[in-house]
């Protein structure tokens, strides 16, 4: 994979760190999606994607993997057949699967990453324990459906959060736990735009800037600037 532009602006170490990095995203949908394309892109080498979710033709207005061909085809074989098609070297997992306490021993790899990129807040409690216990570096995203301003989307922890429902009942199943609260994540304070729909809006712009915050984190963070 031709890298050259990134080269202008990392050093060899720094760009050694990040191709070498062994990254689990939990969740291929919008801000998932995003996250996913931003890493192959970046240039890591080792993913491994977890989605047990099919395409749909709802997806089409917010998920980048999405297309009016691969609907109703699995999440984790899209991703895979992008990530070739950009990077024909990268090394790639899909596991098609629910992350819940029953399918929790499929992380069994040595990453040094769990990007958390799903909808449910169980699974998201589940993964935050999981990487603690395990010495892994996680990264979280809230709430970003019914929300339109992707500019009030920042990184801070699970504790600063506030205007979230989906952060406040996660917090409090840490709590319960007895499991920290400060773990980093992607918010938003925008208040969810109340409709008269129990389905969640959603567009383009909240999700995708979200996974590019959460991609970014990643990057950052292990090259320290």
């Amino acid at each position: 994979m031709d890298l050259s532009r990134l080269e202008l602006i990392m050093d060899e170490n720094n760009l050694n760190q990040v191709k070498n990095l062994n990254i689990v995203l939990i969740g291929l949908g919008g801000v998932g999606g995003a996250c996913f394309e931003a890493l192959v892109r970046l240039g890591i080498e080792n993913i491994t994607v977890i989605d047990n979710d099919v395409f749909e033709s709802s997806n089409l207005n917010r998920q980048i993997l999405s297309n009016i061909n691969n609907i109703g085809n699995n999440k984790t074989d899209e991703a895979i057949k992008r990530a070739k098609a950009i990077n024909p070297n990268i090394n790639i997992t899909g596991i098609k699967a629910f992350i819940n306490i029953d399918s929790l021993s499929l992380l069994n790899g040595s990453y040094d990453f769990i990007i958390d990129a799903c909808d449910t807040i169980t699974t998201k409690a589940l993964l935050i324990e999981y990487a603690l216990n395990n010495g892994i570096k996680i990264i979280t995203c809230c709430g970003t459906g019914n929300k339109f301003h992707p500019e009030y989307l920042t990184i801070t922890t699970l504790d600063k959060t506030i205007n979230d429902p989906l952060s406040k009942d996660l917090r409090k199943i840490l709590r319960n736990k007895n499991i920290t609260t400060k773990i980093p994540c992607v918010w938003s304070p925008e208040l969810p735009i109340k409709t008269n729909s129990t389905t969640i809006g959603s567009n383009v712009l909240v999700p995708n800037t979200a996974g590019l915050l959460l991609a970014s984190y990643v990057i950052n963070n292990t090259i320290k600037k």
